[in-house]
């Protein structure tokens, strides 16, 4: 059938005549050449679409500011000069060294008790001596007789495995064959060591016959107190470690540019990375005799835009890179820091500048003024953002110092602490390590003795020392066989525990009867005829090496339920001036939860059989 014909095509579609009548247009781009570069530039001719779209985008609601082109700081500092450990005296504060060291160090032990440990530097000490010895160009001569007569005086005892004392040196295979191989031919240089620093002379009873080589001994004692001291360092006086509170404590002070002292104090510092965040200002609790304050600090510079990885790029049409994704950030509505991030970055991170700023190490900063000129020639005088009242609850700052009991008067302090510290610290294996666990079965604090140092210097786990000794103790008081056959059960009052379990028991503090504190205790010993269990490490013997010896408290409140973890061992950095600094510290960490010592009361237990025939 033939298609019809429509004659005026415009009335049929006025009219909708011919309903089936259909107008279809397509639009086909045809390129004149296969050169994409213009096209790819997707150039906008229509001013009028670019204006909307600034308009959509917010551009138009600008803050009438320009862009920073040069920034006038004046910054006034002081130096800490002073510093003081916990409660004791102040002392100067060195520069030579880390403010790590003097925070962290503690005195290395020399004994447990009556018993002689250490013995690693006690031969270092002594074989340096002996070096000396060799060494000098008077003594070169006859310095092999007085080698001798120094292990005579100073000898090296070897231990007697007959007795009880000697137990813990004599139980391990290799510190028995260490001090085998040593005692009657090295010289215990500590014992010379603590001879000179308790005012002797290191010619005291050396046997010269002209008493021509005396000066030239005495010369070299002060040579090897001084290398020793140089060695490691130790705190001369009270050292920073608070054994009730398991952290560090301790102040720094400078003066302010106003004259007045300036207290920095460190009140929870568990060891580890010290910077700014580990101090508060301290205004009640003075050092004194600070050095004067380090001249004003003025200067200009070119501020430059803040740049970080994964930056919104601040133009339209510039392709960002996808290593960061900020649309898969999804924070909750508590998460605040997350929040304050994410508008930084989306928001106002292209109005951020950073300013050059070079200050001594060890400084304790303060901005004055800063004043900046923008691209429209105006000078823009800039106040700190943190200033106000130290408790307003709508202050907001960043690395700046909180003030300790602040009342609803003080003012807030914006200066910036840079300590002298170091980015690097090698760590040395730990010499020991306890975990404090809360066992709820026994209502017990336990203090597990899981590293424990060796006589000779290095640690070894605990359980493995514990487990010698007790067997050393065994082979000395061997269980007497009872005379009259046992019962086939028997009444235990008390079952025991490893030694290396070392009991806190919950007391109350004197003078209030509701706040409870942690003393140490002690466990009966396996042989009943040796006194109680003392624990190995110098963290928990804490009060046992003093004359008079006296109880050990720990708060309550810093053995939480998840445990804590403490360690010492050997820290060693090298400071600016290429000095070498090492030292001993203890650090404190997260435990790894409650535990379970397995003690129980009233049992009926198995008596063993004798042995058949």
């Amino acid at each position: 059938m033939p298609e019809p014909r429509i004659a005026d095509l415009p009335k049929a579609l006025a009219t909708r005549s011919n309903p089936a009548v259909g107008v279809w247009n397509r639009l086909e781009g045809r390129p004149r050449t296969t050169d994409f570069q213009r096209a790819l530039r997707a150039e906008v001719r229509d001013a009028l679409w670019m204006l909307t779209r600034q308009w959509q985008m917010g551009e138009f609601r600008a803050s009438d500011a320009g862009s920073p082109v040069t920034a006038t700081y004046s910054i006034a500092g002081t130096r800490p000069s002073r510093f003081r450990p916990g409660g004791g005296a102040a002392e100067p504060l060195p520069d030579d060294r880390p403010l790590e060291a003097l925070a962290e160090r503690r005195p290395p032990a020399f004994t447990a008790g009556a018993d002689p440990i250490a013995f690693d530097l006690r031969l270092a000490i002594g074989r340096r001596w002996l070096k000396l010895l060799g060494r000098d160009p008077v003594l070169a001569n006859i310095a092999f007789d007085f080698r001798g007569q120094y292990v005579r005086m100073y000898p090296i005892a070897l231990p007697d495995p007959t007795t009880d004392a000697d137990a813990p040196r004599v139980a391990d295979p290799e510190v028995w064959a260490s001090l085998q191989a040593v005692a009657g031919r090295r010289m215990d240089g500590y014992l010379l060591y603590r001879h000179l620093k308790d005012g002797g002379h290191a010619s005291d009873g050396i046997s010269d016959i002209l008493h021509m080589h005396y000066p030239a001994l005495d010369a070299l004692g002060v040579r090897l107190v001084a290398w020793f001291d140089d060695l490691i360092d130790r705190p001369d006086g009270d050292a920073t470690w608070d054994p009730r509170r398991l952290e560090h404590v301790f102040s720094v002070a400078g003066t302010a540019p106003d004259g007045t002292e300036k207290v920095l104090t460190a009140e929870e510092f568990p060891g580890g990375e010290l910077d700014w965040h580990a101090f508060s200002i301290d205004p009640d609790h003075p050092v004194g005799g600070a050095e004067p304050p380090l001249p004003a600090i003025n200067r200009t510079v070119f501020p430059a835009p803040l740049r970080y990885a994964g930056m919104p790029l601040p133009r339209w049409w510039a392709v960002e890179d996808g290593g960061t994704n900020f649309a898969a950030v999804s924070p909750d509505s508590t998460d605040l820091a997350r929040l304050i991030f994410l508008e930084f970055a989306l928001v106002y991170s292209n109005d951020w500048y950073q300013l050059p700023c070079e200050l001594p190490v060890g400084t304790l900063a303060s901005i004055q003024g800063l004043a900046v000129t923008d691209v429209f020639g105006q000078r823009l005088w800039i106040t700190p953002a943190g200033s106000g009242l130290d408790e307003n609850w709508q202050r907001w700052s960043m690395y700046t110092l909180e003030t300790l009991d602040a009342g609803p008067d003080t003012a807030a302090d914006t200066s910036l602490f840079l300590p002298a510290s170091v980015p690097k610290v090698a760590d040395g294996p730990a010499l020991e390590e306890v975990q404090l666990i809360r066992d709820e079965n026994a209502n017990l604090v336990w203090g597990i003795e899981a590293t424990v140092p060796r006589p000779t210097g290095e640690g070894r786990r605990g359980s493995e020392v514990a487990a010698a000794v007790q067997a050393q103790h065994l082979r000395l008081h061997p269980p007497v066989p009872p005379d009259a056959p046992l019962a086939p059960i028997a009444y235990e009052a008390m079952n025991s525990v490893p030694e290396q379990w070392i009991p806190f028991i919950p007391v109350h503090v004197p003078g209030d009867n509701r706040t409870v504190q942690l003393q140490r205790a002690a466990m009966p010993n396996t042989v009943a005829v040796l006194p109680p269990v003392q624990p190995r490490t110098s963290l928990l013997r804490e009060g046992l090496d003093v004359t008079p010896p006296h109880s050990y408290f720990v708060n309550q409140e810093e053995v939480p339920q998840t445990g804590t973890r403490l360690t010492v061992g050997y820290r060693r950095t090298r400071w600016r001036n290429g000095r070498v600094s090492v030292w001993l510290a203890a650090g404190r960490g997260a435990g790894r939860g409650e535990g379970a010592s397995g003690l129980a009361f009233d049992l009926l237990v198995d008596t063993p059989k004798p042995p058949a025939g």
